[in-house]
């Protein structure tokens, strides 16, 4: 499939998914809450101001940071329209939610000192050009936390990449690529991003932490 065709599906998918994202009848995707105590623990080690969520959804993890760190200034992006519909039925005040591609991230440079992205750049046909605008829009100093699935080993990487998606693409979704801790920082560092921290944890899950350098001036 092309790159036109995999965000179709994602947004098909996700389309259906809306309605019931945060309920009790989300199914497979009642496993990304368990990303949030691991995004919450890392935000808590350094202050922020303009956080950007890539990949909102119905802007869960938002809610999330709205209520424990109110005065803080959050903007979500997504790019299925019935997810940010969702999300901006909330009524959420100081919360700007967008209708957009995260490989094309339609914000300023220098317009955040954090990005967050959870279980949503697996979905991402041109990824590299999703850390590139991140890297764009990330303040100097600033840092991309990234969630995502992904395996222990390569030979299981390669088995969800090469058989298990495109099966599941066949059932409606739109998957694209399981990465590893390695081919993350191979695309932090096309993007000027310095990976400080690449790990696997439970629930297959990557954690990644990458900052935006601090370029002296000549």
């Amino acid at each position: 499939m092309n790159a036109t065709e995999y965000k179709a599906l994602s947004i098909k998918e996700f389309s259906r998914a809306a309605k019931v994202y945060e309920t009790d009848e989300a199914g497979v995707y009642r496993m990304c809450r368990k990303d949030y105590p691991d995004v919450l623990s890392e935000l808590e080690k350094e202050p922020f101001t303009e956080l950007l969520d890539c990949g909102c959804g119905t802007a869960p993890m938002l809610e999330l940071l709205k209520k424990k760190y109110p005065d803080r200034h959050y903007t979500g992006i997504d790019l299925t329209p019935q997810m940010i519909e969702v999300a901006k039925a909330k009524r959420m005040p100081g919360v700007k939610l967008v209708v957009g591609d995260c490989e094309k991230l339609p914000f300023p440079d220098n317009s955040f000192d954090t990005v967050i992205c959870c279980q949503s750049f697996h979905h991402y046909p041109n990824v590299q050009d999703f850390f590139n605008s991140v890297s764009r829009v990330l303040r100097p100093n600033g840092r991309l936390i990234l969630r995502d699935m992904t395996a222990n080993t390569a030979p299981v990487r390669w088995f969800f990449n090469h058989v298990e998606m495109p099966i599941i693409n066949l059932a409606g979704h739109g998957d694209v690529h399981v990465y590893g801790v390695d081919e993350v920082r191979h695309l932090c560092a096309k993007a000027g991003l310095v990976l400080e921290r690449g790990e696997k944890r439970g629930f297959f899950r990557l954690h990644c932490v990458a900052r935006k350098p601090v370029r002296e001036s000549l």
